[in-house]
């Protein structure tokens, strides 16, 4: 092995992404891009499909291959969430039994063998795993779910395993203090943005080894990404799929409008199959003959395209991109196409704000919620971490800043944070 190769890998799976770096006992190597056809090549996307059992597929070809099949084989999502579950044992894939550890060990197998051949087909085998402050308030089932961990990347084929809590190696990633020998104990705020959750952490960081009682508290919301993007489809986009569409039932008076909760599943990739429910498809296609409007036909066409191809992540592609530019413009285009679908809009960051309120007082609220369980006061905080992407939302980031001021923040780097420190902390214990 080449001196100048790393000898431990920092992996940070996650519930929707996860990354990989690495590190020797001198250098520190960057996330390493683990997905060529993934928007972020360094970013996978913690899914599995199974169009068989014998077959399964990560990250972006997950969904690729999912959607050409469409939509039929096993969409596997949001493994991490199940670990300190003790009822959820693994699953039946055709005649196949998989443990949860073994579905686990898949996406981590995948990503050191991809990490293998980037840096000239080494043979790592030491890892140092980021987990969750606390996977569970309940002291047994975060045992359980750490243990959990460990076994799956045993599976993957490491043989030397380390764990750090996200929090920590998210602060330390942030804090240039732990470079001072003098720097006392500090009380640091870390704010993890991920696709479906946000989660927040109080704890307490000093030059001794990180103990569970180090955590003053941890709370969060099952919202983030994921929730504003619906926000976005919901005001802007849904439209254009007859959400606006106007008919009159056979012998009836009433002009009806399309009721709210048969487009919901819309604004989730994930439920978009239950658009093609019968009684959902039968409902649609009377709607589409009762309808008044004279562009109403051709956007329940344009559903029944979407729900048919299987598009829908495809079109979350586009609105998370138009997400991501209102961080930093007024204003951005919404453009989808594809055969018997045309949609041109746009919307101001004013609009997204509006559209978004509901979930974001939900993801700030739980903020304030954690800091009141922690007894600990926000002028108290020396340090707060913010990662993932949602942390760039404006609104998001300027209510954190007035909370805690703009000076105990740290940069928004998203999705790096956590793993660059999870890389940091391999070296040191290369370096012991």
């Amino acid at each position: 092995m080449k001196a100048s190769a790393p000898t431990m890998y920092a992996i940070d799976f996650g519930t929707s992404n996860s990354l990989l770096a690495a590190a020797n006992g001198t250098d520190v190597f960057p996330p390493v891009p683990l997905d060529a056809s993934a928007p972020d090549p360094t970013i996978l996307r913690s899914v599995l499909y199974f169009p068989t059992a014998s077959r399964c597929f990560v990250g972006q070809q997950a969904l690729n291959e999912y959607v050409e099949n469409g939509l039929e084989g096993r969409l596997l999502r949001s493994l991490k969430r199940h670990l300190p579950t003790r009822s959820f044992r693994g699953t039946q894939i055709d005649n196949r039994q998989l443990s949860l550890e073994d579905l686990v060990a898949i996406p981590l197998r995948e990503m050191r063998t991809r990490a293998n051949a980037h840096f000239g087909d080494v043979d790592v085998k030491k890892v140092v795993l980021g987990r969750p402050a606390r996977f569970s308030t309940d002291d047994a089932d975060d045992d359980l779910a750490e243990k959990r961990l460990r076994i799956a990347a045993e599976k993957a084929g490491f043989e030397e395993i380390h764990v750090l809590p996200e929090p920590v190696a998210a602060a330390h990633e942030f804090s240039d203090a732990f470079a001072d020998a003098d720097a006392g104990e500090r009380v640091v705020v870390v704010c993890d943005f991920g696709g479906g959750t946000s989660d927040f952490t109080v704890l307490k960081l000093g030059k001794k080894a990180f103990e569970r009682t180090d955590v003053l508290a941890i709370g969060g919301a099952p919202l983030a990404g994921d929730a504003l993007d619906a926000s976005i489809m919901r005001s802007h986009v849904v439209k254009h799929f007859g959400g606006d569409v106007s008919y009159r039932v056979p012998m009836g008076h009433n002009v009806l409008t399309m009721p709210k909760n048969v487009l919901e599943p819309l604004c989730s990739p994930a439920h978009l199959s239950m658009m093609r429910r019968p009684d959902i498809a039968d409902f649609l296609r009377n709607v589409r003959s009762w309808s008044l409007g004279p562009d109403d036909r051709e956007k329940l066409d344009q559903l029944t395209t979407l729900v048919d191809e299987g598009l829908g992540f495809q079109l979350f592609e586009v609105i998370e991109g138009a997400k991501k530019t209102l961080s930093g413009r007024d204003e951005a285009a919404i453009e989808f196409t594809y055969p018997d679908i045309d949609v041109h809009d746009a919307i101001s960051r004013d609009a997204f704000e509006s559209a978004s309120s509901r979930p974001i007082a939900t993801i700030l609220a739980a903020l304030d919620e954690t800091m009141a369980a922690s007894g600990v006061r926000a002028s108290d905080v020396d340090l707060v971490c913010c990662t993932g992407g949602t942390a760039r939302v404006p609104r998001i980031a300027q209510a954190i800043a007035e909370r805690f001021g703009a000076d105990k923040m740290r940069d928004f780097k998203s999705f790096h944070s956590v793993v660059q420190g999870l890389a940091h902390h391999a070296r040191s214990l290369l370096a012991e």
